[in-house]
């Protein structure tokens, strides 16, 4: 059992120190002092093991703090409930949604595929070790932060050591009751990276109880928690000795490692599903024509064409938004009371809308489909990689583009406007505009953001797969940035003039880089 982990950890070091060595040489600048015989080169090899254990080391314990911190940590003092009970409280909502979301064992990794179904290794000793090391890594990660946050809040000591073993038997529970009996019963594994509607829906429920409760002044207390620990030993043990018993992990990784092909094997047949989905959604009516000329007809074609795959998600996006203000203006209606409180959301809660325009903006499902029915055939003509094609195409994308975000956008900023008009008011009517603006100018920045980089660092291949480490790096630094921006309460005042500047100066020079570059840098990836 110990010789197969340790192959198996072997194999995943391997796989991941390629990456490394794959995606320096990605890099701008780097790439042409690394030669292109890297892969052989001891000194790299060494270099990506060092890196490789590092990651290793630091995924054990950064994203844990960051999860502590930003998930739990800010959102605590954001409600006026007490403390320690709504720390306790997001604590156990979080868990239970990390616990479907994330499960390590149903994750089709390619250090699985490759140990599984490539080199043929024991399903059944290398599911269970590896799954107990994710666990054992998941405790090791999480306790010193539960345990430092909880102190800093008046947490008892005994119930900040639970917590990271409260984790993991949701997840084991998760494993070992739901997943595997459900194997059993009807031969069927789900993938975690494609959740069912009922499990959106379940997930949607748990995130509405978890956050939305404490405003309502409804949290767990300890007593609470300290049952839910308690029940969760139970049904942990009875999880464990299914996970430890199951014999047939080889024919539910053969399912999961090969139907989707999602993450595992990023080929073409991952590349065709996709290619399948945005299909679905393309108009072929041959009788869809355009009034416009030159570049402007290109792609109006081509917005008609795909019309569906554009503006579904956009629609649906404006709808929700305007059904989440209706319920508030009923909300203050029935209960006026709540007036002051949802006065301060426009006032003082401004940042919070930074990572929600960031989470509604479409570029990069945009650009992807760009990529996959336009570009990734037309990028092979002289023709089409000639500075006027390329600028003249790039201009009218972007306006296309920030008038699709601006519709969900402008549902925002008007409900925003109303709301704070309805709550109260307020005394500088300044508020109003900069609330308005500043909504609208994130829109148009993640819009500029996006187009900007797909031409600046076009990440994908000929096979549509993303090789560009400098675009995924821009991708999570753009992410981090957003999140940070949760639960910081700046006035309104302040952080819309210092956004909307900031969204005009970033615009234009992205702009003027783009214009500049876009044509050398605008090509199929190798």
């Amino acid at each position: 059992m110990f010789k197969t982990f340790i192959t198996s950890f072997k194999l995943k070091n391997t796989y991941r120190v390629n990456s490394i060595i794959y995606s320096l040489k990605g890099l701008p600048v780097i790439n042409k002092i690394l030669p292109n015989s890297l892969y052989k080169n001891k000194f790299l090899k060494i270099f990506g093991n060092i890196i490789s254990i590092l990651f290793e080391i630091i995924g054990t314990f950064l994203w844990k703090g960051l999860y502590v911190w930003l998930v739990l940590g800010s959102m605590t003092f954001a409600y006026k409930t007490n403390p320690v009970n709504t720390f306790l409280h997001l604590f156990v909502f979080a868990t239970l949604i990390g616990g479907i979301l994330n499960t390590y064992m149903l994750n089709p990794t390619k250090d699985k595929y490759y140990a599984i179904v490539l080199m043929n290794m024991d399903a059944n000793t290398f599911a269970v070790t590896n799954y107990f090391y994710s666990m054992l890594k998941l405790i090791i990660g999480l306790i010193p932060f539960t345990i430092i946050f909880g102190l800093m809040l008046n947490v008892p000591l005994l119930i900040c050591i639970s917590m990271p073993f409260f984790v993991a038997m949701i997840k084991i529970i998760v494993i070992g009751i739901f997943s595997i009996s459900d194997f059993k019963k009807n031969r069927v594994v789900k993938n975690e990276n494609l959740p069912t509607k009922k499990v959106w829906i379940l997930l949607a429920s748990l995130l509405l109880l978890g956050f939305g409760l404490p405003y309502l002044g409804v949290v767990i207390n300890q007593i609470i928690y300290i049952v839910l620990f308690l029940i969760s030993i139970v049904f942990v043990i009875i999880a464990l000795k299914e996970i430890i018993t199951f014999k047939d992990y080889k024919k539910m990784y053969k399912l999961l490692l090969t139907n989707e092909n999602v993450y595992a094997v990023q080929n073409a047949n991952s590349t065709k599903m996709i290619k399948e989905n945005i299909a679905k959604k393309i108009e072929y009516n041959g009788d869809i024509t355009s009034n416009k000329t030159g570049f402007a007809y290109f792609h109006e074609l081509f917005v008609k064409r795909h019309s569906k795959l554009l503006t579904k998600a956009i629609k649906k996006q404006t709808i929700i938004i305007i059904g989440i203000f209706i319920i508030l203006f009923i909300v203050i209606f029935l209960n006026p009371t709540l007036k002051e409180e949802l006065n301060s959301l426009p006032l003082i809660y401004l940042p919070y809308f930074v990572f929600i325009m960031y989470m509604l903006n479409r570029g990069t499902t945009i650009t992807q489909a760009m990529f996959m029915n336009c570009d990734h055939s037309m990028l092979t003509y002289r023709i089409y990689r000639t500075p006027d094609v390329i600028l003249g195409i790039f201009k009218e994308r972007l306006k296309t583009l920030i008038l699709l975000n601006l519709v969900p956008a402008l549902a925002i900023a008007i409900g925003l406007v109303l709301l704070l008009y309805f709550t109260g008011g307020t005394s500088n009517y300044l508020n109003y505009f900069i609330i308005f603006i500043s909504i609208i100018a994130m829109s148009i920045f993640f819009s500029v953001h996006y187009l900007v980089m797909y031409y600046l660092l076009q990440p994908y291949n000929i096979n549509t797969e993303i090789k560009s480490s400098t675009y995924t790096v821009v991708q999570w630094i753009t992410y981090f940035v957003a999140y940070y921006l949760i639960g910081k309460k700046i006035p309104t005042l302040y952080f819309g003039i210092l956004m909307i500047a900031f969204c005009i100066i970033y615009s234009l020079i992205s702009l003027f880089i783009a214009y500049k570059y876009a044509p050398k840098t605008f090509k199929i990836r190798q």
